[in-house]
């Protein structure tokens, strides 16, 4: 892997060789994160860096920088004379949209969608009814429109462009609800819903009153009824733990990790 970049001119070396270090890190992290999640690895187990350079193939600087980005969310922790130990999930940053996306690809992927549904019926109603009283005008029939078009790609069942726009609705929602932490939250909702569509985990269509209800959060906005804006919120949510609920009962998991 290295000898290219022994042979290739400096400008070039820089071209091979950081692409290669920066897919082989995201495939390790990935592949530890999972497992963490999944309770492969679980918490107390000690990990050994030889073991994993030699497991991935890759160098000491990748591990390393691995074992440092799973540090920083709290997944492990290096002590004196043990070594670096997997931590216990209460240690977590379970707001890390990476930590979202290794949990939905885990066997831990229901108590994920449990912990987020909750969260996001319990912010997404107060977020659309400050968006009500806070959105400019073009951004409220931007809304309006936005929703038509999930309507449109629900009925036409394409379930990819279905996906793009309701991140891009609950986005804008969180935005223009005029508070910054509501906003930091897209990101968290955009990898739910996108782990829900790649591990199938949502219907193939939209239930008529999923659509029904984002056209219904989308207007009440514009029309700057923000009490309108929360219930309705609040059912598009309700519809949404419902679909969770039906999928905990097909599994039998009470709930996971």
């Amino acid at each position: 892997m290295l000898q290219p970049v022994e042979e290739s001119a400096p400008g070039a070396a820089v071209a091979l060789v950081v692409p290669v270090e920066a897919g082989l890190h995201a495939r390790v992290l990935d592949n530890l994160g999972t497992a963490i999640c999944g309770g492969e690895l679980r918490p107390g187990m000690v990990l050994n860096i030889d073991d994993l350079v030699d497991r991935y193939a890759v160098s000491r600087s990748v591990v390393r920088e691995v074992l440092r980005v799973l540090a920083s969310i709290g997944f492990i922790e290096t002590r004196r004379r043990v070594g670096v130990m997997i931590r216990p999930n209460d240690a977590w940053n379970v707001f890390d949209p990476q930590v979202i996306r290794w949990r939905l690809a885990s066997s831990g992927r229901i108590a994920q969608l449990r912990s987020i549904t909750e969260l996001r019926t319990a912010v997404e109603p107060h977020a659309a009814l400050l968006a009500a009283a806070r959105v400019g005008h073009d951004e409220a029939s931007d809304l309006v429109g936005l929703a038509a078009k999930m309507w449109a790609a629900g009925k036409a069942g394409d379930e990819e462009r279905f996906l793009e726009l309701d991140i891009e609705f609950h986005r804008r929602i969180l935005v223009a609800s005029g508070n910054e932490m509501f906003v930091r939250l897209q990101d968290l909702v955009a990898e739910v819903l996108t782990g829900r569509h790649q591990h199938h985990l949502m219907p193939h269509q939209p239930h008529e009153q999923a659509l029904q209800l984002h056209a219904e959060v989308a207007q009440a906005i514009q029309r700057r009824d923000g009490e309108r804006a929360r219930r309705a919120m609040v059912q598009l949510m309700e519809q949404a733990f419902r679909e969770m609920s039906a999928i905990w009962e097909q599994t039998g998991e009470p709930g996971g990790h």
